[in-house]
């Protein structure tokens, strides 16, 4: 049963800014969060593509942006690292406001399509087409569909009767992740040898070679994607109050999760379908902005977007700096998994 509109509004002011420890972030910390995450992408960016095998110039770059100079210059732009760079944005941005949006919906600031086995899930299917060489072009849509099962899985492995153990989440994240793993070797035996690297890129994490075909792809899901879960702010705030709470300001319960299960889900599988498998991205960038911003979902969805494609744009870059390159994959994990130890920690002292 619904409370009436007064006593709703009575209850968010009484309880989820006091209680529940639910703050607005002011106006000018917003605004100064995202021109400060903005303007850091948009350096990045500039610093991508310039910096490579190819070095070149401020002048140069500007110049084969706008389509003059030398003809290399161009090539290498247009052809090589803008698309490789958006895929890192397109990528980042939806890892990262998977993340958050996981993290909401379970209360659980460990949760991340990486950690929970989402990701395999999309991985998997993925694997299986490349292998067996089959509509590779609905690989964002067939992922889509593996990474949801893998929630459902995962959901209802962790679900008790009072709510969502936080250990039990992680060890069926793992279980999963480690069954997905065995049948993606299995296909891997099977599979053709001239397929088998295409297929290990992605179990690592890659953006080596993904081009405009990639970004088309996969950007359309991606982009509807974040605007779907942009949408869903409002119920993620309710959420955070509790379920009881949730359900007496009007929030039904099952239907919200699955609709942000499956729009996290889309956001996984299609980064999975552009760069494989990476990750931390959607653990460390929300927990980067709520330190920001606050908790309030309406400002935390759209700077993880933003955020996480701030931090996958400079993996990116890093793993192009040294003598050999590095897969994305690799970098991130090298950056995120000292943050998730400082978590378990942080977590074990609170305890």
């Amino acid at each position: 049963m619904q409370l009436p509109t007064k006593l709703r509004k009575f209850a968010i002011k009484k309880f989820a800014l006091k209680r529940f420890d639910f703050v607005s972030p002011t106006e000018s910390r917003v605004l100064t969060a995202t021109v400060i995450l903005c303007l850091a992408l948009l350096f990045t960016v500039g610093v991508s593509l310039a910096s490579g095998a190819v070095s070149m110039s401020a002048s140069q770059l500007w110049q084969a942006l706008i389509h003059q100079g030398e003809p290399l210059y161009q090539t290498i732009v247009w052809d090589l690292r803008l698309p490789r760079i958006l895929a890192a944005m397109l990528v980042g941005s939806a890892l990262g406001m998977a993340g958050a949006m996981l993290q909401g919906m379970l209360r659980n600031g460990l949760a991340d399509p990486f950690l929970l086995g989402i990701s395999a899930g999309a991985g998997l299917v993925a694997i299986a087409l490349i292998s067996l060489g089959l509509f590779l072009a609905w690989i964002p849509l067939f992922a889509w569909f593996g990474s949801l099962l893998t929630t459902i899985i995962v959901y209802f492995l962790a679900k008790r009767s009072d709510g969502i153990s936080v250990e039990r989440l992680i060890l069926a994240g793992v279980a999963v992740s480690s069954l997905f793993g065995a049948i993606q070797s299995v296909l891997l035996l099977m599979a053709e040898d001239g397929r088998v690297q295409t297929a290990l890129s992605w179990l690592i994490g890659s953006l080596n070679g993904r081009g405009w075909g990639e970004v088309n792809a996969a950007g359309i899901y991606i982009c509807v994607a974040l605007v779907l879960g942009c949408s869903l702010s409002r119920t993620l705030n309710l959420l955070s109050l509790g379920d009881d709470l949730a359900v007496g300001l009007g929030v039904n319960l099952m239907r919200s999760r699955i609709f942000i299960g499956g729009i996290a889900a889309l956001l996984s599988a299609s980064a999975v379908s552009v760069a494989g498998l990476i990750g931390f991205v959607g653990l460390i960038v929300p927990h980067g902005i709520r330190l920001l911003v606050g908790n309030d979902y309406r400002v935390l969805l759209p700077l993880s977007a933003v955020g996480g494609a701030l931090v996958l744009t400079v993996a990116d870059l890093l793993s192009r700096l040294g003598a050999v390159e590095l897969p994305v994959g690799a970098v991130t994990a090298l950056l995120g998994s000292p943050v998730f130890i400082w978590l378990l920690y942080r977590r074990q002292s609170a305890i």
